[in-house]
C-alpha cells in the first residue's frame, strides 16, 4: 500500500542553478549526493523537503522538454506551502521570476506559480481550511 511520495526525480542542464532555485527559492536543503559507481561520476543530489519527501536532481540533462498543456505525462510539481506571499516573496527576492502571482483557485486555495531554470512549472499552494483538500484530509464529507 502506498503511503506517500518519496520524491520526485529531475534531470537538470545546470546542477548550481538548479541548487540555487530549490534551495535558496523554495527552501529545500542539499542533503547527500551519489556518484556513479562504474565512473565516479556526479550522478544524483538529494534536496530534503519534509521528512522523508525529497527531490532528486540528475546532472547531464542536455535536450530541452518545453511544457506544452496538450502534452500527456508530466504536467507540473505542487509543493505546499504555510504562507504563499512570504513564499512568493523569497522566490522574488531570490532572483527569479513569479509567472502568475498569489490568488485563491477554484479549489478555495491560494496558489502561485513559477518555472524552475530547466522549466519545469512549479505550483506553490497553501492550502485553506474551506478546499475539498483540507476536508479530505481532515476525514470530513465534502
Amino acid at each position: 500500500m502506498l503511503t506517500g511520495i518519496a520524491h520526485l526525480a529531475l534531470t537538470v542542464k545546470d546542477m548550481d542553478r538548479a541548487k540555487d532555485f530549490y534551495c535558496r527559492a523554495l527552501g529545500l536543503k542539499e542533503v547527500f549526493e551519489f556518484n556513479k559507481p562504474d565512473t565516479g561520476e556526479p550522478w544524483i543530489v538529494y534536496l530534503h523537503l519534509d521528512k522523508s519527501q525529497f527531490v532528486e536532481l540528475f546532472y547531464n540533462g542536455k535536450t530541452d522538454n518545453p511544457w506544452n498543456s496538450s502534452y500527456r505525462g508530466f504536467n507540473h510539481i505542487c509543493f505546499e506551502v504555510d504562507d504563499i506571499h512570504k513564499s512568493a516573496d523569497q522566490i522574488k527576492k531570490a532572483g527569479y521570476k513569479i509567472d502568475q502571482e498569489p490568488k485563491v483557485g477554484i479549489d478555495k486555495n491560494w496558489q502561485a506559480w513559477v518555472t524552475d531554470p530547466d522549466g519545469v512549472r512549479v505550483e506553490l499552494m497553501q492550502i485553506s481550511p474551506e478546499s475539498p483538500h483540507a476536508k479530505v484530509a481532515a476525514g470530513l464529507p465534502l
